[in-house]
């Protein structure tokens, strides 16, 4: 098996460069570097279907590019970087935040979840 990935595209075998993800909930198409591990649910293209990717009417493509001197891979997260981070996952998770996501009165319900009460 060659180390080397290909592109995702059909009769396409050019070494990937990018890596395409969906961001469905955004109506976003988003190209950057390539992945370090390829994943299910995202594409890796060459370097000429990566510059001609279009998305569907009224979608966003955003691209990502590496920074040509080489240190933005290699810089690590700053302290306000993470707690960004970690107080958007604290919003993401309060009761209330977003619509239907408050339980329903009685049922425990939460999106497509449901805690049942104990029986008793």
């Amino acid at each position: 098996m060659s180390p080397v990935r290909r592109c995702s595209r059909t009769a396409c075998s050019l070494p990937a460069v990018a890596t395409l993800t969906y961001v469905y909930a955004d109506s976003t198409a988003v190209v950057g570097p390539l992945a370090t591990h390829a994943e299910p649910h995202c594409y890796d293209l060459c370097e000429a279907h990566a510059g001609r990717l279009t998305a569907p009417r009224g979608w966003e493509v955003v691209r990502h590019e590496p920074d040509p001197s080489g240190q933005g891979a290699t810089r690590p997260r700053s302290s306000d970087d993470l707690e960004a981070l970690a107080d958007a996952v604290r919003e993401a998770a309060r009761p209330g935040s977003a619509p239907g996501t408050a339980p329903e009165p009685g049922t425990g319900r939460r999106g497509h979840l449901r805690a049942l009460p104990t029986p008793g």
